[in-house]
């Protein structure tokens, strides 16, 4: 009897056997253990390693026979399943990109193990191949570079989606997605040499987790997010300036200063000098604002109060000012903790929360979610891109990721568009005596009353409304004009005219001066803010490409517009700023249309499910630390890639 037989032109390939021809032969033959498993980060054939800085990508040469694979890794050799981290049946490619962060470890010589075996057709399993091992852990901790008076400033690592800072003197660790601190503890309630002369601190680098359950691996293994500490660096400071308060330089990745603007990729800090206000009024708190126009008045940031003569966000969020007079006695004489600022005022009466206090937004992230009907990518009323298939929006959840609040700033076309800030001067001050009058009565169970002059009134504020056996005491929730939202409700009625009285001495801290009159002034620099693209590319030409070639070979991208068999594993080098990353593809370079649902993910590799044809592909980062509808980064140029059709022939064969 006779049969087809499938042959390739050049080896096999595995995803090329199948039909009763394959069961036929590989129900004789078992299938062969896998060879040359091995860990990379952005190619498949870049130089072997067994020590990662990141989650790497794994890759093996193809098994004849085979038409899937299974893969497991492990924290043992033996593969025990209590030791089993990761695992999947389904691989249809010779590479597989993990959904996870691995847990920093490593051994005498290795402490993690990745092992393949091929399926046959018919479902029977071949040999396990020789377990690869290999260790995770950073190549280097981050080390001092130059920083202006009041600031601590590294060097930033690759992967690092954040850092911690341990302040040694005040025994505290704070944290940043940015490569700066400022010294807000040494300074604030006391700027003299023998609180910030010397500051002893030490970083370390943070990576955001993902892919993992209460922050544990699948065998409840649990994976830390940050890296070592690096050694105890000390910083040196003069003495505090004094004279006209004005802005020096914004510092992170690059620096802006009077004579030289920049566009940074990472949320800068900001130093000043001085300590005294237009109106010639000392002061040791100071506040920076930023802003889209030149007259100050359109402000996207408001920085925490800090004595300190910098400023730079911090996800740990700010100081706990003192709230009593006696407390400012007691702050001079120690370090400040974190915790709320207390009643914050803007000079022209507003109570403003600096950014460091607003809650994170925990919104699902979602796949083109600042994308606009143009030509670049034509989104009809569905959802669906015009010409390019149908695809729906991805989201990604942000349970058990780490999130902070909103202390980064949106693009700007620089140099053409750019971000104008300002630092102002802050005063503590007893909270003034405030008696007023029911402009209307209230009833009982009421939980707002109306005062003519509410104005004066904050948040937190505690009222007693009426007098002798009439009264009560209340806290303001919330101040819109004469209305006043209060907690608890009345327990009792009131008529109009019933006094009101605030009670309690807690201090407020008031801007001295209004950001537009600072700006005008000539008090305020510039910069600019720009994410940066995702590498996806090597020297700008060939993509970081690997998977099965079309005759049935392992290979990696060797011209800019290689040709694979199957899913392709593409790999790009991690963005500054990013946490998580978006991947599209199209049909055309230009316009580009997403042909599909985009691909989100945490990691820096992903595979990419494509039928025969040319293809463009993109990847951009996601900014966490901005608010849903403003995460996407900048795109990178599109690569090209060829997934093929497989070389075969048809060889008749004989049983």
């Amino acid at each position: 009897m006779r049969f087809l037989r499938l042959a390739a032109a050049a080896a096999v390939p595995f995803a090329l056997v199948s039909g009763a021809a394959a069961a036929t032969r590989t129900s004789s033959t078992a299938v062969a253990a896998p060879r040359d498993v091995h860990g990379f980060l952005l190619r498949a054939d870049e130089a072997p390693a067994d020590t990662f800085t990141r989650t790497p990508s794994f890759a093996w040469k193809p098994v004849r026979g085979a038409s899937r694979y299974q893969f497991e890794l492990s924290s043992t050799r033996a593969f025990a399943s209590g030791a089993v981290l990761w695992s999947s049946k389904t691989l249809t490619t010779p590479a597989v990109s993990l959904p996870m962060s691995l847990p920093w470890m490593s051994g005498t010589p290795y402490s993690l193990y990745a092992r393949v075996r091929g399926i046959a057709p018919n479902g029977s399993a071949g040999t396990w191949s020789t377990p690869f091992g290999f260790n995770i852990r950073w190549a280097a901790v981050p080390t001092p570079t130059s920083a202006p008076t009041g600031l601590l400033r590294w060097t930033a690592v690759d992967g690092a989606t954040s850092y911690d800072v341990w302040l040694l003197d005040p025994n505290k660790v704070i944290s940043t997605p940015s490569n700066v601190a400022d010294e807000r503890e040494y300074y604030t309630f006391h700027q003299g040499r023998s609180w910030s002369g010397a500051v002893h601190w030490r970083v370390r680098a943070v990576r955001a987790r993902y892919g993992l359950a209460g922050g544990r691996a699948r065998n409840g293994l649990p994976i830390a997010s940050y890296g070592p500490w690096s050694p105890t660096y000390t910083a040196t400071n003069p003495t505090f300036a004094t004279g006209s308060l004005k802005p020096t330089q914004a510092t992170s990745d690059t620096t802006s200063t009077a004579a030289r603007q920049s566009a940074h990729r990472l949320m800068p800090a900001f130093a000043f000098t001085g300590d005294t206000s237009l109106g010639g009024r000392t002061a040791e708190l100071y506040r920076v604002y930023v802003a889209t126009d030149k007259d100050c008045v359109n402000v996207v940031f408001r920085g925490a109060v800090v004595g300190s003569p910098a400023y730079a966000p911090r996800l740990t969020g700010p100081l706990a000012l003192p709230q009593g007079v006696g407390a400012v006695d007691e702050a001079r004489a120690a370090f400040l903790p974190d915790g709320q600022q207390g009643k914050t005022f803007t000079a022209d009466n507003l109570q403003e929360e600096p950014n460091e206090s607003l809650p994170p937004d925990t919104t699902p992230i979602t796949s083109g979610e600042d994308d606009s009907p143009t030509i670049d990518t034509a989104v009809g009323a569905g959802g669906a891109a015009q010409g390019g298939g149908a695809p729906g929006a991805a989201t990604l959840s942000t349970d058990g990721v780490t999130l902070g609040p909103p202390i980064d700033l949106w693009d700007t076309d620089w140099p053409t568009g750019r971000y104008y800030w300002t630092v102002v001067p802050v005063v503590w001050v007893k909270g003034a005596p405030f008696t007023a009058a029911l402009g209307q009565g209230a009833s009982d169970g009421a939980a707002a009353v109306t005062i003519p002059n509410a104005s004066q009134l904050a948040v937190g504020d505690q009222l007693q409304i009426g007098t002798g056996a009439n009264m009560e005491t209340v806290s303001v929730v919330e101040v819109h004009g004469a209305s006043v939202a209060i907690a608890p409700a009345l327990k009792l009625a009131h008529g109009a005219g019933e006094m009101v009285v605030r009670v309690g001495s807690e201090l407020e801290y008031r801007d001295l001066e209004v950001p537009q009159d600072a700006c005008q002034s000539g008090r305020v620099l510039t910069f600019g803010k720009t994410s940066e693209p995702a590498v996806t590319r090597e020297n700008g030409q060939t993509p970081f490409a690997s998977g099965l070639s079309p005759s049935g070979t392992l290979r990696s991208a060797q011209t800019p517009k290689p040709a694979f068999y199957g899913s392709p594993l593409v790999s790009w080098q991690p963005a500054l700023g990013a946490g998580a990353y978006e991947v599209q593809w199209s049909k055309v370079r230009y316009p580009f249309r997403p042909a599909a649902t985009p691909l989100l993910t945490f990691g820096t590799s992903a595979t990419l499910q494509l039928s025969p044809r040319t293809w463009w592909y993109r990847v951009r980062g996601l900014n966490l630390g901005l608010p849903a509808g403003a995460r996407a980064m900048g795109w990178s140029d599109p690569a090209a890639l060829v997934v093929a059709k497989p070389k075969f022939a048809v060889v008749p064969t004989k049983r």
